[in-house]
């Protein structure tokens, strides 16, 4: 007896077959992994866009490589040069001296003019802004207790344009300009994407505590400048050292690369000159703030960990034992006795002048011991140290605008650096407004894009558990590297603005979500739109945020109605 079940689905057409799984599931966007080969494994290409954008508008075929090779440079400076334009306009407003900056500019002046910051009378900043050329610099030693590298940069700004408010803002405008420059190239190696590494150095340029972080002589900005270039240079050094293990694994005889147990686990990388940018680098960001030697450990890890993922990609059966016998001796030289030695480095001012805060206590207060070996000027500089470090750790007075690290993230807490009520029609105020105006200089990160940073934050801690993506990984350590010690410090006078060191990591995470959302390579146009949609509309309300703030961090008076209905959280005020 013979079954008529097969011959009924025999006679069926091709058409009428039941649909395989994954076809149904192409249906909703579903696409298969495409087998990815050890060469791109080991260094990925950079992405191109789809070859039906270049129809859309009208761009030849002919023009489409060159038009590529530009924007990897093109597309990075236009984003620097928007960034550029918005921190320099009007970079002397207000004409004040503004919150810390009462300390900092000071204090580079003094240095850059004699080596060593000075004791500045009381109330001198009036006299200043009237007429710096009046006021001479003080003789006798100021106790500081910051390490002296961001003043040095904030001294040539004013070396070069006066002791006057836009002369000691302007190197720290010129670093977070170049600050966005660096992320839009870090973005782009990071995602191998133009778009997404320009998207991220878009978000910087208009996050709102960044900008007026870049307009003001306060050392944290020039910290998370260093830490942004150390980030950099590791990622660089990345993409050198998986570039070298490439090239020394053996081809088959259909040029397909292969992994191989004994190059992966015995080469030598030799000479790793970014991994020495990068030493000098966190040696720079140390002597600016020293919050920099906790990215330093950070950081540390990091690179370690991505030459043990590259030797096991290579082909390494045992890849911790591989790094730690060729690279952890080379990665720990390159970076923490350079990092030191560049630290040392920036005391040179104080350790070459005689006057200088503790620099004679070894041989007054300090003589004798067990280190008199030392020469006196190291002991004398380990001293005052160790003095500054009594200083920060006990530094727990309250203060109006302090704030608890929880809180940073939803901006609970933001600091006025400046704040004024002209009178209608008087310094800037509109002579119809009602009332007094208010003018504030408010370090506030754009809301829309620290919000949505919550969510990237989550994202990309996903990306990273569950999907191994080292590119996730990395952000998450930026982030970790400059928010996660001050939690150890809770009880300390810390304050939101500190924040200001992990933002291009937040924006570097807003991209990579962003980029989730436009969709994976090889979608299908209805899936690219819908990303698109979305995506784009919520650039579009961070940079309308940005806008609508925008007053608030350039000090400009607008009535006290628009100031209070931009004080969205109470805590603001």
């Amino acid at each position: 007896m013979t079954s008529t079940a097969p011959k009924t689905l025999q006679g069926k057409d091709a058409d009428q077959q039941p649909a395989s799984r994954q076809q149904r599931l192409r249906r909703f966007g579903y696409a298969p992994r495409a087998v990815i080969g050890l060469r791109e494994r080991l260094v990925p290409p950079y992405t191109r866009p789809s070859e039906r954008l270049w129809p859309v508008f009208g761009i030849p075929p002919a023009v489409v490589n060159p038009l590529l090779r530009t924007a990897a440079w093109g597309g990075p400076l236009l984003v620097a040069l928007v960034a550029g334009v918005l921190r320099f306009w009007n970079l002397g407003s207000p004409k004040a001296v503004i919150f810390d900056e009462t300390y900092y500019a000071k204090d580079a002046w003094a240095l850059i003019n004699q080596g060593y910051e000075g004791s500045w009378p009381k109330d001198i900043d009036k006299s200043i802004l009237r007429d710096p050329s009046s006021v001479p610099i003080p003789t006798d030693p100021g106790y500081v207790v910051h390490p002296p590298v961001g003043k040095w940069v904030i001294g040539i700004g004013e070396q070069l344009f006066g002791f006057t408010p836009f002369g000691w803002r302007f190197m720290v405008a010129v670093l977070g300009t170049l600050s966005v420059l660096m992320l839009c190239r870090i973005g782009r190696r990071l995602f191998r994407s133009t778009f997404l590494g320009c998207l991220a150095g878009a978000l910087l340029a208009v996050d709102g505590l960044h900008f007026v972080m870049s307009r003001t002589a306060l050392l944290d900005l020039v910290l998370m400048f260093f830490v942004l270039a150390a980030f950099g240079a590791l990622v660089v050094d990345r993409d050198w050292a998986r570039r070298r293990l490439a090239a020394a694994l053996p081809v088959d005889e259909d040029g397909v690369l292969r992994p191989d147990a004994t190059v992966a686990e015995t080469l030598r990388l030799g000479w790793r000159p970014w991994r020495l940018t990068a030493g000098l680098m966190l040696g720079l960001a140390a002597g600016t703030k020293w919050n920099g030697l906790y990215v330093m450990a950070a950081f540390g890890l990091l690179t370690v960990l991505w030459d043990v993922g590259a030797r096991r990609t290579a082909g390494a059966v045992q890849p911790y034992r591989a790094v730690l016998k060729k690279d952890l001796v080379p990665a720990f030289v390159s970076t923490v006795p350079v990092a030191i030695a560049t630290y040392i480095a920036s005391w040179t001012g104080w350790i070459v002048t005689d006057r200088g805060y503790f620099r004679d206590w070894a041989g007054t207060a300090g003589k004798g011991g067990s280190f008199t070996w030392l020469p006196d000027w190291l002991r004398s500089l380990w001293h005052y140290e160790t003095e500054v470090y009594q200083f920060h750790v006990n530094l727990t007075s309250g203060h109006t605008y302090q704030s608890n690290p929880w809180s940073w993230i939803v901006l609970g807490r933001p600091v006025s650096y400046y704040y004024e009520s002209p009178s209608a029609g008087v310094g800037g105020c509109p002579s119809d407004a009602a009332d007094k105006c208010a003018s504030e200089v408010l370090a506030l990160g754009t809301p829309l894009l620290w919000w949505a940073a919550c969510f990237a934050i989550a994202y990309i801690l996903w990306r990273w558990l569950f999907r191994r993506d080292w590119r996730a990984g990395a952000i998450a350590c930026g982030i970790a590297a400059g928010w996660v010690p001050w939690f150890f410090y809770q009880e300390r006078t810390i304050f939101l603005f500190y924040a200001v060191v992990f933002v291009p990591f937040l924006c570097l995470a807003v991209a990579m979500m962003l980029g989730a959302i436009l969709g994976p390579p090889g979608s299908d146009e209805r899936r690219r739109a819908i990303g698109a949609i979305g995506a784009g509309v919520l650039v579009l309300l961070i940079i309308w945020n940005f806008i609508y703030f925008h007053p608030l961090y350039t000090g400009t008076p607008i009535p006290v109605e628009d100031w209070r209905n931009r004080m969205w959280l109470d805590t603001w005020v």
